[in-house]
């Protein structure tokens, strides 16, 4: 391929990313990074529609068209599902034919997500849903069960149900231990670009691009759970990368990484209360770190339950943070000083 193909070829990839994304001025916008007019831009757009890639919906606005846009229904209660079968029926044929790495991450991620719903929803009915554009697959599994959020806040007794949704940031907690390691959200979050869990109005998200995900979250019941996936078929992400990033051969799962914009409802986290569940589970890991994005201030009972208490009782783990405002510097520097 040529080097005047091969940056057409971007040009165009990019148009439609934008395009995906709800990215109304695409076309400045993509003018503007390639350095290239907006009358070429135009001819391209015109190309992807005459390759049946991009549909036009009215003035200035414009779509990718689906290649595969399938919802599968499965009964839930026979007690006869399994989600190597499942994938098979459903996922496996449109994914086949994507590159190596993206296919391991859509068997990964599939199957842990469908045997949760399998094994842990008591849903009657599971459904899932496959739509795949020229450079994007996005898979949904919904159930009509009891919801993810509500199982594990009544499981491990916690007051808020938005304490369930920061659990699922750490990762190792389940309610089923003998069955299951509580590992397999944790890491099919950080595996594709987008997931997105919703129940009981609830969501938890882990977007693992720069990408601004407009779209809002898709259910297709009022009650249950849902679990939203997205990846580009071109991806360059390697599942084993992803599983090396928080553990090794010798200890397992050992990091974790965990946004604390959660552990609040204000985004503001002040009490030791917050601070002791926050803790909760972390002594199953040897490395954490605490992800400060969005929070501007902690208070000084947050700050000391978990960098002078908590961390003087757990010599053995690593305490690490990023992200922290210097007013979050300076209240972490506070209380550790006096230890």
């Amino acid at each position: 391929m040529s080097l005047k193909s091969e940056q057409r070829d971007r040009i165009k990839n990019y148009m439609m990313e934008k395009i995906y994304w709800g990215d109304d001025g695409f076309i400045s916008h993509t003018s503007e990074v390639f350095d290239v007019s907006q009358t070429t831009i135009y001819k391209y757009l015109s190309d992807l529609i005459s390759e049946d890639k991009v549909i036009k919906t009215a003035a200035g606005k414009y779509q990718l068209k689906d290649i595969v846009n399938e919802t599968y229904t499965f009964k839930a209660s026979s007690g006869q599902l399994s989600e190597d079968v499942i994938y098979d029926q459903t996922l496996e044929k449109y994914v086949q034919f994507l590159p190596e790495a993206a296919v391991r991450i859509w068997q990964y991620v599939f199957m842990e997500m469908m045997n949760n719903a399998i094994d842990h929803s008591n849903a009657e009915n599971i459904e899932v849903r496959v739509v795949q554009n020229s450079i994007y697959t996005k898979v949904v599994i919904c159930d009509d069960g009891v919801g993810i959020f509500k199982k594990i806040a009544d499981y491990f007794e916690y007051p808020k149900l938005k304490d369930a949704v920061l659990s699922l940031f750490k990762g190792k907690l389940t309610t089923d231990r003998a069955n299951h390691s509580g590992e397999g959200i944790f890491f099919s979050s950080k595996a594709v670009d987008h997931f997105h869990i919703v129940s009981d109005g609830l969501i938890f998200r882990q977007d693992n691009t720069a990408e601004n995900v407009r779209q809002a979250p898709e259910t297709f019941n009022t009650k249950g759970t849902t679990v939203s996936m997205i990846l580009a078929n071109n991806t360059q992400r390697r599942i084993k990368d992803v599983f090396d990033t928080y553990s090794d051969i010798e200890h397992g799962f050992t990091t974790t990484r965990i946004p604390i914009s959660f552990v609040s409802d204000t985004g503001y986290p002040v009490s030791r209360s917050q601070a002791k569940r926050l803790c909760f589970g972390l002594d199953n890991f040897e490395h954490v770190i605490l992800d400060f994005d969005g929070v501007s201030e902690i208070g000084q009972g947050f700050a000391d339950e978990v960098f002078r208490v908590y961390a003087n009782n757990h010599p053995m783990i690593r305490l690490d943070y990023e992200n922290a405002t210097p007013d979050v510097e300076r209240m972490i520097r506070h209380v550790v000083i006096k230890s």
